[in-house]
């Protein structure tokens, strides 16, 4: 369900700005969404786990106010992003 240390730091180095960028907006839109998609397929085995489904929900809120953040500050970085991750465009 959750992430591993080195599928998280595959993540940071592939969407980080410069070597010491853990925490931009990018970084945590990748992170989240690696979540996101682990817990989906998490919920086609276990459909009753409702507990788990309220923090998807969080995670999904979440990525939702960074990638209006990032659409907002840095259009073109957004655009970057959801290409990458193939979210919606």
């Amino acid at each position: 369900m959750s992430i591993t240390n080195e599928d998280k730091q595959k993540l940071i180095g592939r969407f980080q700005r410069d070597h010491k960028d853990t925490g931009s907006p990018e970084v945590q839109v990748s992170v989240l969404t690696t979540r996101i998609k682990n817990l989906t397929e998490h919920f086609k085995v276990h459909k009753k786990d409702h507990h788990s489904r309220r923090g998807l929900l969080g995670l999904v809120a979440r990525r939702r106010k960074l990638l209006d953040y990032l659409k907002k500050k840095k259009y073109q970085k957004y655009l970057q992003t959801i290409q990458e991750l193939q979210l919606r465009k």
